[in-house]
């Protein structure tokens, strides 16, 4: 029976205890069914997520690849300008005043150059977009409910597609230096498939990190340039190592940007051999995608709940 008192002639009831009285914000929780606003979801629902949202996926990427070069005159034809200068000016400083061709003719030398430029860049550009994936779409992140790994999946998507339209570039250069279509062409697609998957891994674990310290992406010029200077796009490793110990041309060889380089060259170009590449070349290749692919999506679906907060 609720308890009455008596003031100035009024009469006040007290309202009955609660029978949520003294249960925690979590067992409330359970009780009604409520969950979590933005709370991780396991990890195979997490997947089943991003498969339902392919299509968004797919049209996110392609609106950003129209748009990026939007304001400019040439438009999309910077896709290719782009890394065509980037060529010439490597070969200009690498290839006519350092001599970085030697063992290699210019028939050779060229189209090896800018098949290291463009696959090269691939990597490059995927990486700094997965950067900025997170911490800079913050105003989508926190408007809209959807599986985060979306962004960097759709950012290394868009450098694929803008990639496959620079091969066209690329085919016709290797075909005017003399290396003409035959069946390794056929290489070039499982090439690819290897490199999207290893550089979509490599998004997702930089777009976690750069969505925490979104200073990162001030520092990654730097880290790329390092990598491309040490991973043989202007310069072949074996020719250039020749004389030093074996074990640096080993690491230099075997790290990935350089892998899909060589199996890219060793497809595209007659006078790029077998002798070129490492040992295992394409169980090494698969492992770098599989590991860093699997590695990176799990790393990232770890911080899912984390991310636009804050």
């Amino acid at each position: 029976m609720s308890e009455t008192t008596h003031d100035g002639g009024g009469v006040a009831v007290s309202a009955p205890p609660s029978p949520d009285d003294g249960l925690s914000a979590a067992n409330l929780a359970a009780k009604y069914g409520l969950a979590v606003s933005g709370a991780r979801p396991g990890l195979v629902e997490y997947v089943r997520q991003l498969w339902g949202r392919r299509h968004f996926i797919l049209a996110f990427s392609q609106a950003k690849l129209t748009a990026q070069y939007s304001q400019a005159k040439l438009g999309q034809l910077w896709q290719v300008a782009t890394p065509l200068l980037n060529a010439l000016v490597y070969f200009l400083i690498f290839g006519l005043i350092l001599g970085a061709d030697r063992g290699m003719s210019q028939e050779v030398y060229i189209p090896f150059l800018v098949t290291g430029v463009f696959v090269f860049t691939f990597t490059q550009s995927s990486v700094m977009a997965g950067v900025r994936a997170i911490s800079g779409n913050l105003g989508l992140v926190r408007a809209l409910h959807f599986p985060r790994a979306s962004l960097p999946i759709s950012f290394s998507l868009q450098q694929l597609q803008q990639l496959l339209f620079s091969m066209l570039v690329l085919f016709a250069v290797a075909v005017g230096f003399g290396s003409y279509p035959r069946l390794s062409w056929l290489l070039i697609l499982p090439v690819l498939v290897l490199q999207f998957l290893f550089n979509t891994g490599l998004a997702m674990i930089m777009a976690r990190a750069g969505a925490k310290t979104p200073d990162l992406a001030q520092l990654m010029p730097f880290v790329m340039r390092t990598w491309m200077y040490g991973s043989g796009v202007m310069f072949s490793i074996p020719i250039m190592l020749e004389g030093k110990p074996e074990w640096i041309a080993d690491v230099l060889q075997w790290n990935p940007a350089a892998i899909y380089m060589d199996l890219m060259r060793f497809a595209l170009i007659d006078g790029y051999g077998s002798e070129n590449l490492p040992p295992h070349v394409w169980a090494v290749a698969g492992a770098w995608a599989v590991l860093v692919a699997i590695g990176g999506f799990v790393y990232f679906w770890k911080a899912e709940e984390r991310y636009g907060r804050g």
